[in-house]
């Protein structure tokens, strides 16, 4: 067989809107990304609305699109955004309903922060603006486990996933994402995003560079979460936010 013809590269860089409502993480993005030739940040937004205004206005090559926005999310904007351009979910929202919905809405790729280097996130942006989904472990773990549910439950291994009024119902609920437990002990969004990633198992320098903080940052505000969780360790902290600690 003949070789495949190499894909054509782009005489132009992408232009991307970064649409994120933490300042720091879209600050970071914005610079990561502006280091590079073949990437150009020409907007960013701070919740759905605006990356729509944006887009409507650059006419970008690409969208990275958190979940989690005040006003209008990045889920109830998805559907408006990918008329425009290519969407990528780039988020701390690892939740397997999440991420399908996200793909339903016209998603073209799910990556979940924590779970990827510079390169690949470039990587992704690249696939993407080439009609190539992406996917970090997290989300393509979910992808996988939702494919091989609806094929067995189906009795057909070529199903798409199947999304249900319990699954739409759920994500209208999630604000931020954390455990009964959690709601309840009034982090702020910062604290919040550290906490889940505590609970996740990253270490300090992971959650600084996850977070695009320096490490004495996120040690201020772990000082913090323990004492508003009233804990003396992570595990505990994590216990009490996830909701498996035990009642006294």
């Amino acid at each position: 067989m003949p070789d495949q013809p190499p894909t054509p590269t782009r005489s132009e860089p992408v232009r991307v809107v970064v649409a994120d409502d933490n300042p720091v993480v879209r600050a970071g993005l914005t610079a990561l990304l502006s280091g590079h030739e073949d990437v150009t940040v020409v907007a960013e937004a701070a919740d759905g609305r605006e990356a729509y205004d944006a887009a409507l206005r650059h006419r970008p090559d690409l969208v990275l699109l958190d979940v989690r926005m005040p006003d209008v999310d990045g889920l109830s904007a998805l559907p408006h955004l990918v008329r425009i351009a290519p969407v990528v979910m780039l988020t701390y929202s690892s939740e397997s309903e999440i991420v399908q919905e996200a793909l339903r809405r016209g998603a073209g790729g799910y990556l979940v922060h924590g779970e990827f280097t510079v390169a690949e996130l470039l990587s992704a942006i690249r696939d993407i603006v080439a009609g190539r989904a992406h996917f970090t472990p997290t989300a393509a773990t979910a992808v996988l486990a939702q494919l091989r549910s609806s094929a067995t439950a189906h009795g057909d291994d070529t199903s798409y996933p199947r999304f249900t009024a319990t699954s739409s119902e759920r994500l209208s609920q999630v604000q931020p994402l954390v455990g009964q437990s959690g709601q309840g002990h009034r982090l702020s969004a910062r604290e919040a995003e550290i906490m889940d990633l505590i609970a996740a198992g990253l270490n300090n320098q992971q959650i600084a560079a996850t977070c695009f903080i320096s490490e004495k940052t996120v040690k201020n505000h772990i000082n913090r979460i323990f004492a508003k969780l009233h804990s003396t360790s992570r595990s505990e902290a994590a216990a009490k936010w996830l909701g498996t600690a035990v009642a006294p």
